[in-house]
């Protein structure tokens, strides 16, 4: 099973210049809640992101990752005015 920063290193790693936060939200090490922030993201649409957050982690995800909630972010929606 793999752990909350395990998952956040998997998706710092497979996505160039994100930071991620990575609770396992049940304490059961399945379920998880991430936030990701990456310029990567910019121009893409919310499926499309989560799908590079989805294919940094792999077969996992529905596996050993029951259930993952994610949150993703470009660095501009992270600032404020």
């Amino acid at each position: 099973m793999p752990s909350a920063e395990d998952i956040k290193q998997r998706i710092e790693t497979a996505i160039p210049g994100a930071s991620a936060e990575v609770e396992d939200y049940t304490g059961t090490s399945d379920h998880f809640r991430a936030t990701v922030v990456a310029a990567a993201f910019q121009g893409l649409s919310r499926i499309e992101q989560h799908r590079l957050v989805y294919g940094a982690l792999g077969e996992e995800v529905g596996g050993a990752i029951h259930a993952l909630t994610l949150k993703t972010l470009t660095p501009s929606a992270t600032t404020t005015p």
